[in-house]
Order: C-alpha cells, then sequence, then structure tokens
C-alpha cells in the first residue's frame, strides 16, 4: 500500500476555484442573457503591469484568430470567442471529454491611465496577449532633488546648527 501525502490545502483550493467559476457564471448569464449558460467555459487569465505597459496573458489552446473578439470601450476591455466541438465523419466512442468548449467572456475594466489608441494584441501556441501602453503623463518621472540651491553639501551641513 502506497502512503499518500495529506494536503489539507489542495481541496479548499480546488473548491475556491470552484467557486469562483460558479460566480463568474452567474454574472456572465446576469449580464450576457442565457445564450451563454449552455456551454461556456472561462479561460485563465494573468495581468501584470509596469511602467509602460499593462499586460494581458489568457490561455486559449485551440482558437483560430478569427475566433477571438477583442474590444475597448469606455474602459473596459471586453474578450469573446468561442471554442467549437468538431465532429469527425467517422464515429468514435469518446471515454471522456474534459476540455471545454462553447463561447467565453471576460471583461476587464481598464484606469484612465491607458491609452485607447495603442492597445495591441497577439496570439502565439495557444495565448492571447493583449497589451495596453499607458498614456505618457502616466509614466513615472524622476526628479532630481537639489540640496541648498547648488551649494556643496558640506556648505549645507555648516549652515545647519544644531537645536539647543
Amino acid at each position: 500500500m502506497a502512503i499518500t501525502r495529506w494536503d489539507p490545502f489542495r481541496d479548499v483550493l480546488a473548491l475556491q476555484n470552484r467557486m469562483n467559476s460558479l460566480f463568474q457564471e452567474y454574472s456572465r448569464n446576469q449580464s450576457e442573457g442565457d445564450a451563454l449558460t449552455t456551454a461556456s467555459f472561462v479561460p485563465p487569465v494573468d495581468i501584470y503591469e509596469d511602467e509602460h505597459k499593462i499586460a494581458l496573458k489568457l490561455e486559449v489552446p485551440g482558437l483560430k484568430e478569427s475566433d477571438l473578439d477583442i474590444q475597448l470601450e469606455n474602459n473596459v476591455l471586453t474578450i469573446k470567442g468561442e471554442r467549437k466541438f468538431e465532429k469527425e465523419e467517422k464515429e468514435e466512442n469518446f471515454h471522456r471529454i474534459e476540455r471545454r468548449y462553447g463561447s467565453f467572456f471576460r471583461s476587464f475594466t481598464i484606469p484612465n491611465t491607458v491609452n485607447p489608441e495603442s492597445v495591441k494584441a497577439s496570439y502565439d501556441a495557444g495565448v492571447l496577449r493583449v497589451e495596453l501602453e499607458k498614456r505618457a503623463e502616466a509614466k513615472p518621472k524622476q526628479i532630481k532633488v537639489e540640496i541648498g540651491a547648488n551649494k556643496p553639501i558640506e556648505a549645507v551641513k555648516k549652515e545647519v546648527k544644531p537645536a539647543a
């Protein structure tokens, strides 16, 4: 008999992921109607930000570029797509179908610091990458601090008198 290490958090994380997908599915159904409830899935997304851009990476393997629809309107980035289940002509006896098929809909609120004219999207190896460049005024600026109106630091130290 093999000894298996018990990890109590594995079950909690699985429950949390399922609850998140249920809430996302419910909110999507409320906003999009019941057309998406038949067979929908939620692709996982990574979002990160640096001083120049905000980037999103969605895992959507098996989709063609023509199956994706990306829109940015009123500071809301919307990504829609559909993975179709294509039956082959010959009859196959499936033992298990675990991949999710159907439509998906993801929307993200984008901050005002993003330039809507500079959105770029690319699709490679099943990963959709969307880059949103920030406006020039939103990028951090380095400000040089001058001490004592261009006096040498030693002169500034001499002028400061200790408190009595």
